[in-house]
């Protein structure tokens, strides 16, 4: 089997992640399984070890800025090249009514903190071991879900609920995205986000109290289209719903939201890269 690929991708220990995380070993990746309890990491490493696979396993808390800055200082230390980001790792609306407000331990808004700043981190922090590893591709996993965010109230302390906030963290990982993949046009490294399926049967749905409308592999089959296969590699840049390329919001191909997201993301990132 040919290991020489390196993947990390986040969430790995549940969900969505967990059974990426598998396809991408049968593949043939050297997978970077993260999570953040040291017991489920190593039993998806164990899955996949048994199955012939290469794994490592990388604990963090994405909801803390140094503890992800500290995960993409290990997996560069411990891989000069990496091919594979998958930014997987995020919370859903939470339970009805939604409207349990949570701050990170940097004072961010939570879902913003783990489903936005968290990836964009890793990102930025892993760009030179992602150059290092050319051809290279991040996929974002985002959401159908998107609903732009108001740079004056990043923490939500107006208006607070769980689906609006949720819906504000994947609009801007689309338009991250899209910023990203003009930045980095001229490397070989492609930038993609999707909407893997609606109401995959997770704890993140069931947590919400929503009855699931797809299976876990049919978002899995839309992960790997743009982390494995040609079309993924063949484009920069896109949001796709499932296997198709899609249309996101509107608002986040606007060169003046993705200026002004930029600006106050490396505002609060720059402490940490």
């Amino acid at each position: 089997m040919e290991n020489s690929r390196v993947a990390l991708i986040t969430g790995a220990t549940s969900g969505l992640g967990r059974a990426a995380a598998r396809a991408l070993a049968e593949r043939g990746l050297h997978v970077l399984v993260h999570g953040r309890d040291s017991e489920r990491a190593q039993a998806v490493a164990g899955q996949i070890q048994a199955a012939g696979g290469s794994v490592d396993t990388y604990l963090a808390d994405l909801s803390s800025l140094e503890q992800t800055r500290a995960l993409a200082k290990r997996v560069s230390s411990d891989h000069a090249a990496i091919h594979l980001l998958i930014n997987n790792a995020g919370l859903g609306p939470g339970r009805p009514p939604y409207r349990k407000r949570i701050l990170s331990a940097d004072g961010h808004e939570l879902r913003f903190a783990v489903n936005y700043l968290a990836p964009a981190l890793l990102a930025r922090r892993l760009v030179a071991s992602l150059k290092n590893g050319e051809p290279a591709r991040i996929v974002n996993v985002a959401s159908a879900g998107q609903a732009p965010i108001s740079f004056a109230d990043l923490r939500m302390d107006h208006h607070y609920t769980g689906t609006r906030a949720y819906y504000r963290s994947k609009f801007a990982v689309v338009a991250f995205t899209f910023d990203l993949a003009a930045e980095l046009a001229d490397n070989a490294i492609t930038v993609n986000c999707l909407h893997p399926a609606s109401l995959m049967n997770t704890h993140m749905v069931r947590q919400a109290w929503v009855p699931p409308m797809s299976s876990i592999a049919t978002g899995v089959r839309a992960v790997m289209n743009l982390a494995v296969e040609p079309t993924g590699g063949a484009v920069t840049g896109r949001y796709f719903d499932g296997l198709r390329e899609a249309r996101a919001h509107g608002a986040a191909y606007d060169p003046a939201i993705q200026s002004n997201l930029r600006a106050v993301t490396n505002e609060i990132l720059e402490p940490f890269l």
